[in-house]
């Protein structure tokens, strides 16, 4: 891990400025000077910048980087990537630096090559980037029958089979991404998939020329700077708008690179799926849809405290948030993710970026893109697609089990959050990763008073040690020793206030 970072930080200015490390390649060095193409052999780690930069642009939308960062093995057949790895990499993101482009550069120091990466490519259907590398060899491999990458596969069919026992993913041709997205193809809900949604719900159908002018034509201003948009995350940017005198959250689905139409369709029905039928006082409100445009929209209650993520960092400078307010905070969350287990769905992307507050700050958790119901909620699923935030993934999330455990590993890390008043990731910090704060306490390097927010107001030190009892449970690297959600928020309910 430390020859990783020293890696990263002492060859990061020769890629920025376009020169390549590529020491004791003779032959490539001369073949970069003589401008010579491309060819399966080539070493990665003597690709010009402007090209991992081309590659990173097609990877990095969506965080493929992590589909790729769990296939790269070791010479000896392991794998390369850890759970630590993916968080440093995303810890790049932060910063404003791509983490495709970071792992190319770490991967490239194992002597692989274009033909290593463009299978990799391949395989997991980034058929864009591949062809910028070698057209002619991805030409041929199109021709080839591979398993879909977003094919999700539970371990347990009707019939029970033994747990950690994967399906076999169906074979069919990989489709040609750039034809598809040329593609005017609507990506909402069926006729039939509407109206049983409308029957059984009060959802309201929008048409898209409507939301546009509720949000001054999606104006992509922040709200701060005088425009509309909020923010954005997985699938598309949220807006504020206004309808009826009623202040409202529009979130525009958007297709990016190599994220096809029917994975935006599959995002679309999911979030209006488990929106309109998991209501409850802790989850954000679905009001409504539209479907007529290639832009599918989600409408939403506005929160008008934003994100719990920008309250704790005081963003647009607001008043710290009071320990007792955030004490209700914690267990509201604990009680909306009850609620979602309780209906046999897992969240996967439990932060305080998706903890939205109220104007009296009562949370509702959000983004329910990533959510998935379970048949038998008590056993894992297996999935060939990563995704989540790696800052508050759990170590098993990382390697593709989805599992109820996994959210209260996240609600661990927003617990330490909400103690500290820090980032879950910050690259100038030390540790960069909040979670580790936890080793540094159990090794007596720190204590937990140094890292309780100095912001906070009327906090009291019983009150504090509980909730990071709470956290560091949370917090176990084995899900079996975790507690539950129903535990979690019992703990908090009876949590000392003075």
């Amino acid at each position: 891990m430390k020859y990783y970072i020293h890696w990263v930080l002492n060859h990061e200015n020769w890629w920025r400025s376009g020169l390549n490390p590529c020491a004791g390649g003779t032959d490539h060095l001369k073949e970069l000077a003589m401008n010579k193409p491309i060819t399966p052999s080539t070493y990665v780690r003597c690709l010009g910048y402007g090209m991992v930069k081309q590659l990173a642009d097609f990877i990095d939308p969506q965080e493929g980087w992590k589909k790729l960062a769990v296939d790269i093995k070791n010479p000896s057949g392991d794998n390369r990537y850890n759970q630590m790895h993916l968080r440093r990499f995303e810890a790049r993101q932060q910063v404003g630096k791509s983490p495709t482009c970071e792992l190319l550069h770490d991967w490239g120091t194992l002597n692989c090559t274009v033909s290593d990466l463009v299978d990799l490519l391949v395989k997991n259907q980034f058929l864009a980037p591949a062809r910028l590398l070698l057209p002619d060899a991805v030409q041929a491999k199109e021709n080839i029958s591979v398993p879909l990458p977003f094919q999700e596969t539970m371990c347990l069919n009707e019939k029970e089979a033994p747990l950690g026992e994967k399906q076999v993913a169906s074979v069919s041709p990989l489709p040609a991404p750039d034809r598809e997205l040329e593609m005017p193809v609507s990506c909402g809900l069926s006729t039939e998939e509407s109206a049983s949604l409308l029957n059984s719900t009060r959802l309201q159908i929008f048409l898209f020329h409507e939301l546009k002018s509720f949000t001054n034509n999606f104006d992509d201003r922040t709200v701060s700077a005088g425009g509309n948009k909020i923010g954005e995350g997985g699938f598309g940017v949220v807006y504020k708008g206004c309808t009826n005198g009623r202040t409202v959250a529009v979130k525009k689905l958007t297709v990016l690179a190599d994220v096809s139409i029917d994975d935006l369709k599959k995002q679309f029905e999911q979030e209006i799926t488990i929106m309109a039928k998991c209501q409850h006082e802790n989850l954000v409100e679905l009001l409504g849809f539209s479907n007529d445009f290639d832009q599918p929209c989600l409408v939403s209650d506005y929160m008008p405290n934003g994100s719990l993520l920008d309250r704790l960092a005081c963003l647009d400078d607001t008043p710290p948030i009071p320990w007792k307010t955030r004490c209700n905070i914690a267990q509201g969350a604990s009680n909306g993710i009850c609620f979602l287990h309780e209906n046999n769905h897992i969240h996967r992307d439990v932060k305080s970026a998706n903890i939205l507050l109220t104007e009296k700050f009562v949370p509702k958790l959000s983004d329910f893109g990533l959510a998935r119901a379970s048949v038998k909620f008590t056993h894992t699923i297996l999935t060939e697609r990563i995704v989540g935030t790696a800052a508050y993934m759990a170590p098993e999330a990382l390697r593709g089990e989805i599992t109820p455990k996994s959210d209260i590993f996240s609600f661990g890390v927003v617990l330490l959050e909400i103690i500290t008043g820090l980032p879950p990731v910050d690259e100038n910090r030390d540790p960069q990763l909040l979670l580790t704060i936890k080793e540094e306490i159990e090794d007596e390097e720190k204590t937990l008073e140094d890292y309780i927010d100095e912001k906070m107001s009327s906090w009291s030190m019983a009150s504090v040690e509980q909730m990071y009892s709470i956290a560091c449970q949370c917090l176990n690297e084995k899900k079996n020793r975790r507690p539950d959600i129903k535990m979690v928020k019992q703990h908090l309910e009876e949590m000392a206030f003075e």
